[in-house]
C-alpha cells in the first residue's frame, strides 16, 4: 500500500453526506477524516439519525475511504461534571463508527482550560492533569475495545499531550494495543524554531513510528497562521519521507485551510503520497 491525500470533511461547509463527498472527490481527495457535523450534527451528539448508513453509501458511490471519525471531547477539563456527562455522547461516536464501518477514532488529550480544549494552560503539566487525562482515556479504551474500534490521540502543543515524548510516555503506561498515535508535522515545532525541524521530526518519528495510525499535513507560515499544504515552512516533504521510512501507509490528511485552496492541496498531497 501506499499513502494517500485526505482531507478534514470541515474544511467543507457542508451538511450532508452527497455534498461532502461529492466536494471531496471533486477536489481529489481519496479519503476523509470525517465528522458529523457535516450531517448538521454535533461531534459528539446526543444521538444519531436512523439514516446514518446512507453516509457509507454516499462514499463508496464516490470512491471516498473513511479513514477516520472525529470523536474529540476535553478529556483533561478540570470538571469532573463536565467529563462524565460527555461519555454518552462519545458512545454515539463509537456507534457511529460502527455504523459506518470506521476503523478509527480520534481524540483530544485536552487542556485545563475550561472554555477551549485547544487552549493552552499552566496545568495542563500538572500530576493531576495527567491523571485525569489517563483515566477518562481508560475509560475510553475499554469501550472501542469492545467495539473492536481503534482509538488515535495527537500531540497538540497546548494540550495535556504535547509533544512526542508526552504521547510515547502515555502508549507505554496505557499498554493498549488499540491506542495509537495522529502524527501533525506543524504541531512538532514552533514556526519560529522551524531550523530545528530535521531533529525533532526525526526524534518524532524515533518514539512514536511503530504506533502511527494517521499522519497530519499541516502547514503554517513564519507566524505560526496555518496556510494550505505547501505554502509555509513546514518541511513536508521530509516529514512525508520519514513517514515513509517508518513504514507509514496510511493517509496523509490536510486540513486548516480554506475550501477555494483545497483542489491545489490535494495536488501538493499527492505529490508528497507519491515522493514517499
Amino acid at each position: 500500500m501506499a499513502m494517500v491525500p485526505a482531507i478534514f470533511s470541515r474544511t467543507y461547509a457542508t451538511t450532508t453526506a452527497a455534498q461532502t463527498f461529492a466536494a471531496v472527490r471533486s477536489d481529489g481527495f481519496g479519503a476523509v477524516q470525517f465528522n458529523l457535523s457535516n450531517l448538521g450534527l454535533p461531534t459528539l451528539p446526543d444521538a444519531l439519525p436512523e439514516e446514518l448508513e446512507t453516509v457509507r453509501a454516499e462514499a463508496d458511490a464516490r470512491g471516498v475511504t473513511l479513514c477516520a471519525l472525529s470523536g474529540t471531547w476535553n478529556m483533561a477539563h478540570p470538571d469532573p461534571a463536565h467529563r462524565r456527562a460527555m461519555r454518552p455522547r462519545f458512545l454515539n461516536v463509537l456507534r457511529a463508527a460502527l455504523r459506518l464501518g470506521v476503523p478509527i477514532v480520534t481524540l483530544c488529550t485536552g487542556s485545563r482550560d475550561a472554555g477551549n480544549m485547544w487552549a493552552a494552560h499552566a496545568d495542563n503539566a500538572s500530576p493531576e492533569a495527567w491523571a485525569d487525562l489517563r483515566a477518562e482515556l481508560a475509560w475510553a479504551l475499554e469501550r472501542a475495545a469492545d467495539a473492536g474500534l481503534r482509538l488515535a490521540i495527537e500531540p497538540e502543543p497546548a494540550n495535556v499531550i504535547c509533544d512526542a515524548r508526552a504521547a510515547r510516555r502515555l502508549l507505554d503506561e496505557m499498554q493498549a494495543p488499540h491506542l495509537g498515535i495522529v502524527l501533525d508535522a506543524a504541531n512538532l515545532i514552533p514556526a519560529h524554531q522551524a531550523a530545528r525541524q530535521p531533529a525533532v521530526m526525526a526524534e518524532a518519528l524515533g518514539l512514536l513510528g511503530d504506533a502511527l495510525l494517521l499522519a497530519h499535513a499541516k502547514d503554517h507560515d513564519a507566524s505560526g497562521r496555518v496556510v494550505a499544504p505547501g505554502d509555509g515552512v513546514v518541511d513536508l516533504p521530509g516529514f512525508a519521507a520519514g513517514l515513509g521510512a517508518a513504514g507509514f501507509d496510511g493517509p496523509l490528511i490536510g486540513h486548516g485551510f480554506a475550501p477555494a485552496d483545497a483542489l491545489r492541496a490535494a495536488g501538493v498531497l499527492r505529490a508528497l503520497c507519491a515522493a514517499s
